[in-house]
């Protein structure tokens, strides 16, 4: 009977030992994979690197990213999500009006939100209609009457710009960054805003849950 309970004893012990090493194995495992994922630095070494940032900040919670790279050149058209649902929900687009603002998404400039001739050059020349209309395979006609509709519903604006070359006044085509934005969307051109300010007043755009501008 001794000999059984010494058994079992040492059965738990062993067992216990075994459940031991799995964790020690487990825990291995884990600092490898994190020393891989960041390029041999244990996690140790970052979580105290956290704690003093941390510290250093008055105690507010922190975080690392990693910067982009300088020769990252990918142009990038954001569409705020919440706001676009909000109006669809509203029922505020045709159907051929969401076409369209899908088809000069590739001309829409950075920062500036203006519709141009090439998103690739620095000083890049706004678009007339009828170059747009030529640019996205459509008729004159159509892109003034979906540009005069979208303009209505605030969804477009129209300025007038001093254009090199050209005597008479021209304009110059601008989404809604609330909307439609190239750019840090924490930092939006102060002139667009000005464009839009009256514009955003509105009372479907009073309502948008996540306003930008």
């Amino acid at each position: 009977m001794k000999n059984s309970k010494n058994n079992i004893v040492n059965l738990e012990g062993k067992l216990a030992e075994a459940e031991k090493n799995a964790r020690l194995r487990d825990l291995e495992i884990e600092r490898e994979k994190s020393k891989n994922d960041f390029h041999g630095v244990d996690q140790k070494e970052i979580d105290q690197a956290i704690q003093t940032v941390s510290k250093a900040a008055g105690g507010k919670e922190v975080y690392f990213g990693i910067k982009k790279s300088p020769k990252s050149k990918v142009k990038f058209v954001q569409i705020n999500q919440p706001n676009l649902g909000y109006l669809m929900e509203k029922e505020y687009f045709k159907s051929e009006e969401m076409k369209f603002l899908f088809r000069i998404m590739p001309y829409i400039a950075f920062r500036s939100n203006c519709i141009v001739d090439d998103i690739n050059i620095k000083n890049a020349i706004p678009v007339t209609q009828v170059e747009l209309a030529k640019k996205i395979g459509s008729s004159q006609p159509t892109v003034n009457r979906l540009v005069k509709q979208l303009i209505d519903k605030g969804i477009i604006a129209k300025a007038e710009t001093g254009r090199e070359g050209v005597s008479a006044r021209s304009y110059a085509l601008f989404l809604n960054p609330n909307i439609i934005y190239s750019g840090d969307r924490d930092d939006v051109n102060e002139t667009l805003q000005m464009i839009f300010k009256k514009v955003n007043l509105k009372s479907v755009f009073k309502n948008l849950p996540h306003k930008i501008c």
